[in-house]
């Protein structure tokens, strides 16, 4: 059961954890799929009728439009969108963000076990969890908004019920379409880069963060000297 109490973590009882970013990778791989869903369903709303027509209803008035088109009439009715699927998928993904963060929690997650179930026959890069976890907390505030987004009216009641105030309406969406869009396209460049190049914007941020003083972190070369490694070059000598 070690596989199952370590998950991507190379020792958890470790001062500094360190996780398999092989491991990392594949899972960003999975996870990719969220925001292309995403994608999909902005991509839906925007640039597909709005109206659905009863097929049965249609009929010729014999008139001409301006162009000389045929003008029909029938019956249609503006089509509404539910995203309960888009919201449940998006708490699942704030899920597996949170999921990653301790060890704990990573016991919890089935792509963690199925990521770190993939990387088995390859060598584990060990990294540290901390620069991952502020990465995580970036996309944790990226889901977050999609949220809102898409359940505006429920943030708004919030809000307004916290402030005692009608500070946000409750009738129409207030976030503009083009917010959500960006941001989509976003996390599907950061994950994809993630996955296929390995590349961890989060992480890249972290470092500067760390060089110029604002965050504080151990000496992660320190906590991460592959012994094994050492002594396969010493033998080989």
């Amino acid at each position: 059961m070690s596989w199952f109490k370590n998950t991507w973590f190379r020792d958890p009882n470790e001062e500094v954890l360190f996780i398999n970013d092989t491991a990392v990778r594949i899972r960003a791989g999975m996870m990719l799929a969220i925001p292309l869903f995403m994608a999909l369903t902005l991509f839906d709303v925007a640039y597909t009728s709005p109206w659905i027509v009863n097929a049965n209803s249609i009929e010729d008035t014999y008139e001409v439009n301006d162009a000389s088109q045929i003008i029909y009439s029938g019956e249609m009715t503006r089509r509404t969108y539910d995203y309960t699927v888009q919201t449940a998928l998006l708490f699942y993904g704030l899920f597996e963000l949170l999921a990653g963060m301790f060890v704990w929690t990573s016991r919890l997650s089935p792509t963690i076990h199925l990521s770190n179930y993939l990387a088995r026959n390859k060598r584990a890069e060990w990294k540290p969890l901390t620069p991952k976890r502020f990465a995580w907390s970036l996309g944790i505030t990226l889901v977050t908004l999609c949220l809102v987004f898409f359940n505006p009216d429920v943030f708004a009641n919030w809000v307004n019920a916290l402030f005692g105030a009608e500070l946000l309406p409750t009738t129409y969406n207030y976030i503009p379409y083009w917010f959500p869009v960006n941001l989509v396209w976003v996390c599907i460049a950061l994950m994809w880069f993630e996955a296929v190049l390995g590349f961890c914007l989060g992480c890249k941020i972290h470092s500067l963060l760390v060089w110029m003083g604002i965050i504080k972190e151990p000496c992660y070369a320190c906590h991460n000297i592959d012994w094994d490694e050492i002594r396969r070059k010493h033998e080989a000598t």
